[in-house]
């Protein structure tokens, strides 16, 4: 069997920007669909609609209700893990794990902006990344990677495992069986299955999210195998390369416009003299491949040409914020209001600073290498500011309150803070985050880029910090995350206008000598 070939192009990598990671992607006629993790931020699974798979367009979340994941006490690196997206019989289907949470779940929808259903608990499938697919019968196959997250077998892996389920109820109809789990690399993972031809396809990563990721792939005469592997396994990794996209790997395969083939990925853009620290996380790139004795042949993940800079301002000015604004672990909407004072984003404190796992924080990723967010906030009932996140433990603040503003580090157990007065009457302050890369062999080119904190006051502007941005890399803090920029609020009312960013990435780095 050899599918028709494909007429390979350089996507304008990445696809999907920021922190995206672990990306599925369906065909339905010539719409395209895309899913991605979002694990303890809310709404969750942010949903992206292309023509071409090359430009996409967030078209909402498919968590957007309290209840569809256990977020609220979800610990950190838990909630939404590795959605797998699909359509048949004229429904959207989502699989995803809701990891220390609810469990792998099943959701539902009449059209991929939602709404979707509430979720059923998948019963006999123990472990994470599911993926669904039918054969020619109307058969259900969910296939999975059998890593424990709780129970007294926690952290014990049982490689890629498989059953036949009815997605109506999310009950497993047999005991799972084992399938082929890669080429001995550590942590197979994210499976796929397809039916191409007559001849179906098992896809999975291995090698672990790090710079060992890989995508390796297998093929049967049936769903269930048994499986043969790729003798050019992995047929995608970057590791050991100096290319610019590294931990390329858990990937989704999927019929082109023009009739071939491409892969949808994560991949992280790694910076700093050693090319050790990935600010935005991981994010979703994109490849062609040819199929040769029926086998892919992928084209290694290649960053796309330097785009123009991009600026959007919100001035809330709208009913509710957009699907691209997220909070953490609780709805932005339980403690902020956009009708309260028109114009004005109006944030309730409750006590809580960015150093706590449920911040009165809303905020948008990152999504170029040089960047600058700011924010006009009037402090005069209370104390807020704008926050760079990777985590509850690996953040940089800038705030302001009457008569005072404030630069906040937290590196894990070490913070510092570094403050001073404000000037005359300043309720209204602007406050503001830039990223610059870092350039040149001195200590500063070590990390990955500088992340300047000031504020704009009536007497002019004051920067208080500038602070190393290897530590709120993806990284450092050990984090499934990338950086989330937004705003807070800590003590009291605080109410913020007219955010606005400003992003651009510059030339991709050329290859080591």
């Amino acid at each position: 069997m050899t599918p028709p070939p494909a007429r390979p192009a350089a996507p304008a990598n990445p696809l999907v920007p920021g922190f995206h990671p672990d990306p599925s992607v369906t065909r339905v006629g010539d719409d395209y669909y895309l899913a991605c993790s979002s694990f303890e931020y809310f709404p969750g699974i942010p949903l992206f609609h292309s023509h071409d798979l090359v430009n996409w367009r967030q078209i909402g979340n498919a968590v957007t209700r309290p209840g569809q994941l256990a977020l609220e006490k979800t610990p950190l690196l838990g909630g939404a893990w590795a959605p797998t997206i699909r359509f048949r019989d004229g429904r959207f289907w989502l699989v995803v794990t809701d990891a220390m949470g609810r469990g792998s779940l099943v959701f539902t929808a009449d059209r991929a902006e939602g709404p979707w259903s509430d979720g059923i608990v998948m019963q006999g499938v123990s472990g994470i990344d599911p993926d669904i697919a039918w054969d020619a019968d109307g058969t259900c196959f969910v296939t999975y990677s059998g890593l424990r997250l709780d129970g007294d077998r926690a952290g014990e892996h049982l490689g890629i495992q498989q059953v036949r389920m009815d997605p109506e109820t999310g009950r497993a109809l047999e005991e799972p069986r084992s399938l082929w789990s890669g080429t001995g690399l550590m942590f197979p993972e994210a499976p796929h299955l397809y039916e191409i031809d007559g001849v179906w396809y098992l896809m999975i990563a291995e090698g672990g999210t790090e710079r060992g990721h890989s995508v390796s792939i297998a093929r049967s005469d049936r769903p269930d195998g048994p499986f043969e592997g790729c003798p050019a396994n992995p047929v995608l990794s970057a590791r050991s390369t100096d290319r610019p996209v590294q931990n390329t790997g858990h990937a989704d395969l999927v019929r082109t416009p023009d009739g071939g083939w491409a892969l949808v990925m994560l991949g992280m853009r790694p910076r700093g003299l050693t090319r050790a620290f990935s600010p935005m996380g991981r994010e979703t790139f994109g490849t062609a491949l040819e199929w040769v004795d029926g086998w892919p042949v992928v084209r290694p993940v290649e960053p796309g040409p330097a785009p123009q800079p991009v600026g959007y301002e919100d001035d809330f000015t709208g009913t509710e914020l957009g699907p691209q604004w997220i909070s953490v672990r609780t709805p932005a909407a339980d403690w902020s209001s956009l009708t309260e004072r028109p114009g004005r984003l109006v944030v309730h404190a409750d006590g809580s600073t960015m150093d706590d796992p449920r911040p009165r924080f809303v905020g948008r990723r990152q999504q170029h290498q040089a960047a600058e967010f700011s924010v006009r906030m009037d402090c005069s009932g209370g104390t807020g500011g704008l926050s760079l996140r990777i985590d509850e433990h690996h953040h940089y603040d800038i705030e302001a309150a009457a008569g005072v503003v404030r630069a906040r580090a937290r590196v894990g157990g070490l913070r510092q803070v570094w403050e001073q007065p404000l000037p005359g009457p300043a309720d209204e302050v602007t406050v503001r985050i830039v990223v610059e890369p870092a350039e040149g062999t001195g200590p500063d080119a070590l990390g990955p880029d500088l992340v300047r904190l000031s504020a704009w006051t009536p007497a002019g502007p004051v920067e208080l910090a500038v602070l190393d941005g290897r530590y709120v890399s993806a990284e450092t803090a050990a984090a499934f995350t990338g950086r989330v920029v937004g705003v807070y609020a800590a003590e009291g009312v605080v109410a913020f206008d007219r955010f606005r960013y400003r992003g651009q990435d510059p030339a991709a780095p050329a290859p080591r000598p």
